[in-house]
């Protein structure tokens, strides 16, 4: 009878992700975000598992939602990496030009000091 119960969880799950793994795309920003709504999901997964003391569906759960918050954290890294190297290739000389709430500025590196362009 565990087993009747275990297939509408298991159902929703498998919706869940075919439902939010549909539109791939190689944006960065939204492969991130898709890892993170991923995590929540087997996480909430995880949680009806506890709940309903189905064991199965807790270790499934929990599994997918380590695995995706480490998806996450590793796009994160290389979205941050990504951002570093952009910086980097916008130095010129000892200046390098950044955006920051919509007004672009520069670093001067010999004197540390922000100087705001527009």
């Amino acid at each position: 009878m565990k087993k009747v119960a275990f297939l509408p969880a298991a159902a929703v799950a498998a919706g869940l992700v075919i439902s939010t793994m549909g539109p791939v795309q190689a944006d960065t920003q939204k492969n991130k975000n898709l890892w993170r709504n991923l995590a929540i999901g087997a996480g909430v997964v995880a949680g009806h598992g506890l709940i309903t003391h189905n064991g199965t569906e807790t270790l499934l759960g929990a599994a997918g939602a380590a695995y995706s918050a480490n998806r996450y954290e590793q796009d994160r890294h290389h979205q941050s990496q990504a951002a570093a190297a952009r910086a980097r290739y916008h130095r010129v000389g000892n200046k390098t030009y950044y955006m920051y709430r919509g007004h672009k500025y520069y670093k001067n590196w010999d004197t540390g000091a922000r100087v705001m362009v527009w």
